[in-house]
């Protein structure tokens, strides 16, 4: 069974920086894109960012590139997204998701930027 457990999200201010992480387990995930998506409130879900099962190739949404940065490191089956420079358009609940379309998703992590 696929899990995924996101976590690392909380309250920043406008330019500040966090960094999310996603567990996954019950799949093989060295072998798996992921990616990452968000919610803004009131708002339908939005792609952010994809990475390839080795990690040597990564893709952004214009309105999140050169600030985030997305990596994983297969021996802990972890994917991460640091988050740099935000601003309070960033507030959302942030998802971890399972391959190049996001089959599964977790239940979220929700970050929250402040003026």
């Amino acid at each position: 069974e696929v899990h995924l457990v996101e976590s690392g999200g909380g309250l920043a201010q406008s330019g500040g920086s966090l960094r999310l992480s996603c567990a996954a387990s019950g799949f093989a995930f060295s072998s798996t894109a992921m990616r990452w998506s968000r919610q803004a409130p009131g708002k339908g879900l939005e792609w952010v960012s994809t990475i390839i099962g080795s990690g040597t190739t990564t893709y952004y949404a214009n309105s999140v590139k050169g600030r985030f940065s997305i990596s994983r490191d297969n021996d802990k089956n972890t994917l991460y997204l640091q988050l740099n420079s935000l601003k309070t358009e960033d507030t959302a609940m942030y998802y971890c998701e399972k391959g190049v379309d996001g089959d599964q998703r977790g239940q979220g992590t929700q970050v929250t930027v402040s003026s």
